[in-house]
């Protein structure tokens, strides 16, 4: 029988080149989301700018002793006094301490644009290394060095002089030299004191970011750091070799790194369902329109064992070939998505691919499994055939359906529902990762029911389409109702094209509706000033609120926290990973306020307590985050950069659920940012002044401190709908690729079910059927299948964005252009009838009197 199934492929080339096309398209794209899921695993980012330190020192990340690993979003510091620690550790040369702060740079005299860039003590040029390839280190706190790239860019050489802005102030430096080195194109050095200086302006002094370890000559780099680690035990740092130094230069990885994981997750099992249903709807399509075959076979003495080994021989062989091949382009997708999510902002630009051979045969099992699956599936059915029935059988039609399939779609409805009310119950930022899977589930079910519910929609339309078409319409109908089984295989890939695309698209502009709501319903400022050095001091507040035509101001420092559990947290337990034992803390968005301004400037309203408290070691919770505390109990929390405070309860507010936030003041948050300093203050105009006179007040205070930039709010409400846009673009190219290639399986379906009916074509046309009628039957049945498709693919997409969409709005109506539904609805009838009628006019070349040439 193998030898017959080798055979056989070169009569049957339409069916195994559609199940060649699923299985290779469906095996790429899962190798490819494999390959950014080990990626994420590996977490590799190796240094660049720390890249001459064997050992990197740095600070922390990581919430140890919790019981899912937390990650704090801010840069973890660390005393300086640690280096002389270090440096007397036996096997070590020297040390270099790291000290970055955030600056603008221009031309001395403002004669000509500034430009954000990242300041470093010239120790830490040692790091990467660079090296003076123009003029001398900085000798004095007058000094800066340049990098290449930077002073090129802005015309400046050794001897120019530039205004770097810092924390508020402004100073002028001569330019000493220019150096070269494969650190960020943005960076500039000063001497070391003047970076100390420059970093407790921010009031972050006596800090470092990381220090670099230099073993001595012949030392091994592991016992070095082995013997660090010992000597800094107790400190809140960590000690890193190889590419996990990369972390130190951008502590994003750790957390933002991982997010690849359940990104990848998520695609990956899209595509991998996409894939099973693709590939098995076409193989059992294929295998379906030889049921004529397969009942000789059985009628001449083939026994059911022949029939299946003949069926899966065929299968296997095929599967091997598509899925192999697929092994070259995976990884390179894969590649290339990497890269477009990092473009996107969606992960961290230096994380490498790293991809070895788990996703090939992740990918490659899939796709066969699939393959083989529904190959046995089918083999099953002809196998069960009775020699005498099977004719009939292949003429006729009648099992299209089982007992076991239905229940286990039933099943998966039940299951849709249920995830249906957890998505309604879902706070809104977190719904998307509940309905993703719900949308999943709802395409399963109906797919395994297709046979069933594409018969109940075909039947509702037999009247409306004979009334409207005539015989080609009751030709039509006549043809979907005998052969249901081909009818359900066609209109799957419509369902699947058309649900995922409206589900995935209007989910997308739903969230991203809440999410500006959101943000302009807490948004009461009439101006926002900002800098170009990336923030200002506290005291920049007070300067604001005493100008005229200034009724309130009130800093803004967003940044990220976590309430500490009642049982207390336990860094050393278990190494410092997570177990499920150990205590959760509580993550909460939070906002460093100006208590004076904060009421008049956003939408912040003391639900208990008073926001005018919050002064000192003070806090507002949210309502549902302040559990049983009253006003005046402590609340114990750590801030974005791993500080314990013990906190005051003054307040609590009301939120939106999903986007609610702590408040408190900013003298107490700042210092604990990565900038330390206060990156936006929030402005409202006095009674009577208008937004012009605001403005213009506003901007004599830029011209007292330099690198000031004033807008309005619309300008702040832009910046947040394009941070918007960016996750937007990111969730559209996932469609795309998802999407895309159920539009290949939908054509792919098209044609197979189209070209293999040449026979029952060139029947129709000697029994005196026309070319142009024979036409006009194909194109009702492309209607009824595309509608039928439509009709399964909204539903889908209803069943999800109902609850979704109550879970982010509050409202049972997902927000998003009414022509994103026509657009896909469109797509998807023209797609199948275009596809339906080229095909059946391609078949229809032939003439009628072929008809005893054309085989079975």
């Amino acid at each position: 029988m193998i030898r017959i199934a080798l055979r056989t492929l070169r009569h049957h080339r339409g069916g195994f080149i559609a199940s060649f096309i699923a299985l290779f398209f469906g095996a790429t794209i899962v190798v490819a989301c494999g390959g950014l899921l080990e990626t994420g695993i590996h977490n590799a980012a190796p240094p660049q700018r720390l890249a001459a330190a064997p050992v990197v020192v740095t600070g922390e990340q990581r919430y140890l002793g919790t019981s899912s690993e937390m990650v704090f979003p801010e840069r973890v510091r660390f005393d300086a006094a640690l280096a002389a620690k270090i440096e007397a550790v036996p096997g070590v040369e020297r040390t270099a301490a790291d000290v970055s702060f955030p600056a603008s740079l221009a031309p001395a005299g403002g004669k000509g644009p500034a430009a954000q860039v990242t300041g470093h003590g010239w120790a830490s040029a040692a790091l990467t290394p660079y090296r003076i390839t123009q003029g001398s280190a900085p000798a004095d706190t007058g000094h800066v060095v340049l990098d290449t790239r930077l002073a090129q860019r802005a015309g400046l050489s050794p001897g120019s002089r530039v205004e770097i802005r810092s924390g508020g102030a402004s100073r002028t430096y001569e330019v000493s030299g220019l150096a070269e080195g494969d650190g960020e194109a943005g960076g500039v050095f000063l001497s070391d004191a003047a970076a100390l200086d420059a970093r407790a302006a921010a009031g972050l002094p006596g800090t470092v970011d990381n220090i670099g370890v230099f073993p001595a000559s012949g030392a091994d780099t592991a016992a070095v750091a082995d013997a660090v680690r010992k000597a800094v035990a107790g400190a809140q740092v960590s000690v890193l070799t190889g590419d996990e130094r990369g972390r130190a230069e951008n502590p994003g990885v750790i957390d933002d790194g991982s997010d690849l994981i359940p990104l990848a997750a998520a695609f990956g099992g899209l595509s991998a369902m996409v894939t099973v249903f693709v590939a098995s709807s076409t193989l059992g399509l294929s295998i379906q329109q030889r049921q004529r075959e397969m009942a000789l076979l059985r009628a001449i003495g083939t026994t059911p064992g022949q029939l299946r080994r003949l069926i899966l021989g065929e299968t296997v062989l095929l599967a091997a070939i598509a899925t192999a091949l697929a092994c070259i382009p995976g990884p390179r997708v894969g590649r290339w998505l990497l890269s477009a999510f990092a473009d996107a902002g969606v992960v961290p630009e230096t994380i490498v691919f790293r991809a070895g051979s788990v996703p090939l045969i992740v990918g490659v099992g899939t796709a066969f499994v699939t393959a083989v699956g529904a190959a046995f599936i089918a083999a099953n059915s002809a196998a069960r055939t009775r020699p005498t029935e099977a004719l009939a059988e292949a003429g006729l039609q009648r099992r299209w359906f089982s007992g076991f399939r239905s229940v286990l779609g039933l099943f998966c409805l039940i299951g849709g529902a249920a995830l249906a009310v957890g998505t309604a119950g879902t706070d809104g930022p977190d719904a998307g990762s509940v309905a993703t899977p719900a949308a999943m589930v709802w395409t399963i079910g109906f797919g395994l029911l297709g046979p069933v519910l594409a018969r109940g929609i075909t039947a509702s339309l037999r009247r409306p389409v004979r009334a409207l078409s005539g015989l080609s319409g009751h030709l039509a109908t006549r043809n979907a109702k005998a052969r249901t089984a081909r009818l359900a295989a066609a209109v799957m890939p419509v369902m699947l094209a058309t649900g995922l695309a409206v589900g995935l698209i209007y989910m997308q502009t739903t969230q991203a509706d809440g999410a500006d709501r959101a943000f302009d319903e807490s948004l009461r400022a009439d101006a926002v000033v900002t800098s170009v050095s990336g923030g200002m001091p506290l005291e920049t507040v007070d300067a604001i609120r005493g100008l005229p035509g200034v009724e309130a101001a009130s800093a803004q420092v967003p940044s990220l926290g976590f309430i500490e559990p009642d049982v207390p947290v336990d860094p050393t337990a278990n190494g410092g990973d997570g177990e499920s034992s150990a205590p959760q803390p509580t993550e909460v968005s939070m906002q460093g306020v100006t208590p004076e301004g904060v009421a008049r400037t956003t939408s912040f309203r003391a639900a208990s307590g008073s926001l005018d408290r919050l002064r000192g070691d003070t806090v507002a919770l949210p309502a549902r985050y302040a559990g049983d505390r009253k006003i005046g109990d402590t609340v114990p929390m750590r801030l974005g950069d791993g500080t314990r405070v013990d906190l005051e309860l003054v307040a609590t507010v009301d939120g939106k659920r999903g986007y609610e936030t702590a408040l408190v003041p900013a003298s107490v948050l700042v210092g604990h940012t990565d900038a330390g300093l206060v990156p936006q203050i929030m402005v409202s105009a006095a009674p009577g002044t208008d937004r012009a006179a605001l403005e213009a007040s506003l901007r004599t205070l830029a011209d007292r401190q330099p690198g000031l930039r004033v807008t309005d709010r619309q300008a702040l409400t832009a910046v947040a709908a394009d941070n918007s846009d960016t996750q937007s673009w990111m969730a559209y190219l996932v469609l795309a690729v998802v999407v895309g290639y159920a539009a290949i399986a939908l054509v792919n379906t098209q044609v197979l079910a189209t070209t293999e009916r040449r026979r029952e074509f060139m029947l129709q046309r000697l029994i005196g059927a026309t070319r142009r009628q024979v036409m006009q039957m194909m194109a009702m049945e492309a209607v009824l299948v595309s509608v039928a498709g439509i009709v399964l693919g909204l539903l889908v997409a209803l069943l999800t964005l109902v609850p979704f969409s109550m879970s982010v709005l509050g409202t049972t109506l997902p927000t998003g252009s009414p022509w994103i539904l026509v657009t896909v609805v469109g797509g998807a009838l023209g797609l199948t009838l275009a596809t339906t009628l080229l095909s059946a006019g391609a078949v229809l070349r032939g003439r009628p009197g072929d008809l005893a040439g054309i085989k079975e």
